[in-house]
């Protein structure tokens, strides 16, 4: 759907966003590292965004910036006077980039079996592919259920809320109209369309995120990954899930158990703030107003249980 790219001179932009995140963030790069350096083709740029830390984070980056040189990889690191949010700052990034691709990586992932190489080389040959992900696992062994989702249209979320999607087991049949929201009755193994994953590990095309102008900047945190896998599918592109390979992401050690009550507090806040700005924007105008009313009641709801 776009023109052919294969011969821009970077292949892939990596983008990271740093919070006050000093350990995991190092881990993140030292491990991406390791695995850019044992590509043979692919030409990769890694762009940190610091948002404001407080921590030591952004001498630690300088420091990895200045020690390591490889002849495939350019590392560069964007500083923020302010938290921007996860959305704008990857807009940020991705404005300055120069990969045909981005991947947008969280900075509490761990890269364990990735070669970049074959995901471009997929991307190339299937044009109509507009995301891709690969297996992103929690530390213990599990699915992260948020990198294989479908849209949480009102039966979704009510199913998952309620409790339905995990009654659901291996029962025939009941994980495909109980468990839409993580996709249940898909085979976890196999790769095949999804409707969105998460901002932990999401590959798209720069054109792309360029013609839908990025991550919505009404979304501070959260939801800002299904509402741009929303809009890259209203154009038709397919978004895939491609298990071959995998991640494992730590998650939320910046936000809903970053052990700080007061970040906890604040990211909640967003969390169900998000849901209400995709629900409004995508759903809202065409259900009744009284439905629209009664999503709006139980999301507050269930933010102060």
């Amino acid at each position: 759907m776009f023109h052919d790219t294969r011969f821009m001179t970077t292949d892939l932009s990596i983008i990271i966003i740093s919070f006050n995140t000093h350990d995991v963030t190092k881990e993140c790069l030292q491990t991406l590292f390791e695995f850019i350096k044992r590509e043979q083709n692919s030409k990769i740029e890694v762009i940190v965004v610091d948002n404001a830390s407080s921590d030591k984070s952004i001498k630690m980056i300088k420091s990895l910036q200045k020690n390591f040189n490889h002849k495939s990889l350019i590392l560069n690191l964007v500083e923020n006077k302010t938290n921007l949010g996860f959305g704008a700052a990857n807009n940020q990034a991705a404005e300055v980039s120069k990969g045909r691709y981005i991947l947008l990586l969280n900075s509490d992932v761990i890269v364990k079996d990735v070669n970049f190489d074959s995901l471009i080389k997929y991307m190339d040959n299937n044009p109509i592919v507009g995301a891709l992900t690969i297996k992103v696992l929690l530390p213990d062994g599990r699915i992260d259920p948020a990198s294989h989702r479908g849209f949480p249209n009102v039966w979704r979320a009510a199913t998952y809320y309620a409790g339905l999607e995990k009654l659901t087991g291996r029962a025939p049949f009941l994980p495909r109209y109980l468990g839409g929201y993580h996709l249940k009755h898909l085979d976890l193994n196999t790769i095949h369309e999804i409707d969105s994953p998460s901002g932990a590990f999401y590959l798209t095309r720069k054109e792309l995120f360029d013609k839908l102008k990025g991550f919505d900047k009404d979304y501070f945190m959260y939801g800002e990954d299904l509402d741009l896998s929303f809009r890259i599918k209203k154009l038709g592109y397919k978004i895939m899930y491609y298990p071959t390979q995998y991640v494992v992401h730590l998650k939320k050690v910046s936000g809903l158990k970053s052990g700080t009550t007061e970040i906890e507090e604040i990211t909640r806040s967003h969390f169900y703030s998000a849901m209400k700005i995709f629900y409004d924007k995508h759903y809202a105008p065409k259900n009744n107003p009284l439905i629209n009313k009664v999503v709006h009641f139980f999301v507050d709801l269930k933010s102060k249980m």
